[in-house]
């Protein structure tokens, strides 16, 4: 039988009879195709004979990979995803210097030269120059911009200051950026902050157009917001405005049921014998296998959560507590809640979670939430607040504490709001432009304010595109078609007290009286983002 010689294997082997006959011992292996058994024959029993010649035998995968190489574009596009793996997962850029990740790397591409530290931080720079400008180009499109900032404290006891903006791009997205995050050392006066923020938005071009900052209620950064230090109106956080609100109820009473269930949760979360009897109980009485939840003055709503959870797992908490093998009775005494404060916490649900949903609401990210400030807070004052029947003494104290602060902190019992930014926000939402929470007399005053925003509108905006399905209206506005869309609105919206509004026949009757009210009030929301109203 003739074949053409092409492993290594028949130097050692000779075909009789249809089978193949080592020459360095009497094995014989029956021969079809495969030359594998032979090969691990002379590899088991005659590895030295095959020194020399095992260049021949085919190669691995391993040996391959080893020996490809990694060109100079290649070799870029590695160190530029390294970059954006740092950038992106905030890790140091000392993670190019690790023996785990360059053993990776090597196993990856092993041709691939790990560039340095200092390497990979010239390339984060340029991306960072490179993104700097496309923002550059964004905000340089955006009619107005809106920013907010806070102070804040790093766990190595340093200070900073974060300063982000606000603006809606073209196709009528919300977007958001950080403008600034730098060290903030020594003492954080007014003029200081004020300073900050006014240097940020300079350098980033867009100082004539900022319309608002929101920021918390410190009086520090309040005051940097006054008039005579910046140019925008000043807006505080109404979440962080309600906290406080909530805060003094809790100083009634509450406060000594949190520090009570705060150090039972603080027990079972640091003793591994607790945390595991009460797992242990919890599936004895058929419970959510649940952790307890800490509160936090920092993290809101955790008051909420914490009496939640400890009311979910009260009977799985007492039964541990009351088991003398798992807890001493020295400790038990100091750590068991009262019934009272098993009640107040079960009682004060309702109401904290009406806060909770409100404080969730008003801090979303990606939804414009300035107009629903006052709607929401009337709804708290009118509704949730208010005494119901079968409220406990204590829960009750609470209510009409956060109802009495939030009313001075929101300043609604007097016409102060009514003229500001949220309101006015409120009044061109169209889900609350009939502001039926207002007092008549506080409605006129919103109007003749609505009114005399359109008649400061100095020049003619140009044509607005958007899509049909949106509910806008592409037209152009002249001066005194705005201020008169603004008033055909207010005639729909509020028919009480228009007369007090001056009128213009001519120009009320050139409105197409086809255009309904949601489309109207829509034309209003484009002139408040076209136009510098605050």
């Amino acid at each position: 039988m003739k074949r053409a010689k092409r492993s290594p294997v028949w130097d050692h082997f000779e075909i009789k009879n249809e089978s193949a006959h080592c020459i360095h011992c009497d094995t014989v292996y029956k021969y079809n195709t495969t030359t594998t058994p032979m090969m691990y024959h002379l590899k088991s029993l005659h590895p030295s004979v095959l020194r020399g010649t095992e260049s021949s035998v085919q190669p691995t995968i391993t040996s391959v990979l080893n020996r490809r190489s990694c060109d100079a574009k290649r070799a870029e596009k590695i160190t530029e995803s390294i970059a954006k793996m740092i950038e992106v997962d905030i890790f140091p850029t000392s993670v190019v210097e690790g023996k785990g990740f360059r053993d990776v790397v090597s196993l990856l591409e092993p041709a691939y030269q790990i560039p340095s530290r200092r390497t990979i931080t010239r390339v984060i720079e340029t991306h960072y120059k490179e993104r700097k400008q496309e923002l550059l180009n964004k905000l340089a499109t955006a009619a107005s911009v809106a920013i907010t900032t806070d102070c804040w404290t790093a766990l190595t006891a340093e200070s900073y200051i974060t300063i982000t903006c606000h603006y809606i791009c073209d196709n009528w997205q919300m977007n958001s950026a950080v403008l600034l995050t730098e060290s903030l050392p020594g003492r954080h006066t007014a003029d200081l902050l004020a300073e900050k923020m006014n240097e940020a938005v300079e350098q980033w071009g867009f100082e004539a157009r900022v319309i608002a900052c929101v920021h918390d209620n410190a009086a520090n950064i309040t005051a940097a917001n006054n008039p005579t230090r910046v140019s925008w109106v000043s807006v505080a956080c109404f979440a962080h405005t309600l906290q406080l609100a909530i805060n003094d109820g809790f100083a009634l009473y509450l406060h000594r049921v949190i520090s009570a269930a705060g150090k039972l949760v603080s027990h079972f979360n640091h003793s591994t014998v607790a945390t595991n009897a009460l797992k242990e109980k919890q599936e004895q009485m058929g419970l959510a296998t649940h952790r307890l939840i800490q509160s936090c003055k920092t993290r809101w709503n955790s008051v909420c959560e914490m009496f939640e959870r400890l009311v979910e797992q009260r009977w799985a908490v007492v039964a541990v507590l009351s088991d003398r093998t798992l807890t001493k009775l020295q400790d038990a005494r100091v750590l068991e809640l009262k019934d009272e404060h098993w009640r107040l916490m079960e009682d004060a649900q309702p109401v904290l979670a009406a806060l909770k949903c409100v404080t969730t609401a008003m801090s979303a990210e990606k939804d414009v939430s300035i107009s629903n400030i006052y709607p929401v807070s009337f709804s708290l004052i009118n509704t949730h607040l208010m005494r119901r029947e079968g409220d406990e003494t204590r829960v009750t104290e609470f209510k009409t504490k956060v109802k009495s602060s939030l009313s001075n902190r929101m300043k609604v019992w007097s016409d102060e709001f009514v003229t500001s930014a949220p309101m006015i926000a409120s009044m061109l939402d169209l889900r609350h432009k009939h502001l039926s929470f207002l007092s008549p007399p506080q409605r006129l005053i919103a109007n003749a304010k609505l009114v005399e925003l359109g008649e400061a509108i100095d020049a003619d905006l140009p044509i607005v595109s958007v899509p049909d399905n949106t509910c806008f209206i592409a037209i152009t506005i002249s001066r005194r078609f705005q201020v008169h869309i603004i008033r055909l609105v207010l005639f729909i919206s509020f028919p009480v007290g228009v007369a007090n509004i001056p009128s213009n026949d001519r120009c009320i009757s050139s409105i197409d009286g086809r255009l309904h009210t949601t489309a109207l009030s829509t034309v209003v929301f484009t002139l408040m983002n076209f136009g510098n109203y605050f």
